[in-house]
């Protein structure tokens, strides 16, 4: 029996390891070769960092980096505000008139092909263009696509964790004297900040690497990151589009671990303040 055990936890932890490697070596790969001296690919002939040097001289992966900076720290504001609000309603309020058409449209991007909703935004924007002048495709029009997107993924996090959440709190702050809004930004808020916080890293991430939407909706002088690299790549890989994975791959893993961090020191300092909060009571 202790054999049987031994062998199914090994082969369990087997599986579990195989699944790392198969997910992460690659990473793994990319960032060691971008320190390759050489530019052929997979031929490793010295350590070098000249390639991280060259990048700094690429003006066109510099502004795409920026470029799609910018647009995915606004997305992730954004989806996560109107993601909250859509959660928010989906969780709070059982029974209103359209819930069902509401809850649809909500989750539609969810299930729906990027090339649809890239391609259908596009005709959109072009015919609101020919009527007003405006949005020009660029900034504006992918940030658009973007929150779209993220808005779907944020109100996902934010339910499960409205669901979680006891309505025994809210509802003894209204006992209290308290109004809707106010239990909301004083109760309901700063119990679903980890959610918040995950929601905005995750939109975040998939605003920076959206190829499909980002390709329909931009316009001349408006490539982000993705695209430039997607557009060399067709040509042959290039040496600077591995230090161009590297270095995002760390500033993503700085900012999952900070979050990390972050989140949990909330969360201590929140059970220290329950725990403190039921002792007076008792008292």
């Amino acid at each position: 029996m202790n054999g049987q055990n031994f062998i199914q936890r090994w082969f369990g932890r087997g599986w579990l390891s195989l699944g790392y490697v198969f997910l992460y070596l690659p990473i793994v790969v990319l960032v060691v070769f971008s320190f390759n001296s050489s530019r052929q690919d997979m031929v490793w002939s010295g350590f070098s960092t000249k390639w991280y040097g060259e990048l700094m001289n690429d003006t066109e992966i510099i502004s795409g980096f920026g470029l799609s900076l910018r647009i995915a720290v606004l997305t992730a504001f954004a989806s996560v505000i109107l993601g909250t609000f859509a959660a928010f309603v989906m969780n709070r309020y059982q029974r209103f008139h359209g819930r069902t058409l509401f809850t649809g449209m909500v989750s539609a991007p969810l299930v729906m092909p990027e090339v649809i909703i890239g391609l259908s935004l596009l005709l959109m924007l072009v015919s609101v263009q020919k009527m007003f002048g405006f949005p020009e495709r660029g900034l504006m029009t992918i940030w658009l696509g973007h929150t779209l997107l993220g808005m779907a993924y944020a109100a996902v996090v934010v339910q499960s964790r409205l669901q979680e959440m006891s309505k025994s709190l809210e509802e003894a702050a209204m006992d209290l004297g308290c109004k809707p809004h106010q239990v909301f930004f004083l109760v309901t808020l700063p119990n679903i900040t980890q959610a918040l916080g995950s929601a905005w890293l995750l939109t975040f991430t998939l605003s920076l690497d959206d190829v499909v939407l980002s390709a329909f909706l931009s316009g001349p002088g408006s490539s982000t990151m993705p695209i430039v690299i997607f557009s060399r790549a067709r040509l042959g890989l290039d040496p600077r589009v591995n230090a161009v994975a590297a270095l995002t791959i760390l500033v993503v893993s700085v900012a999952v671990v900070a979050s990390s961090l972050w989140m949990a020191r909330a969360e201590r300092l929140r059970q220290k303040q329950i725990s403190a909060a039921f002792k007076a009571d008792n008292e």
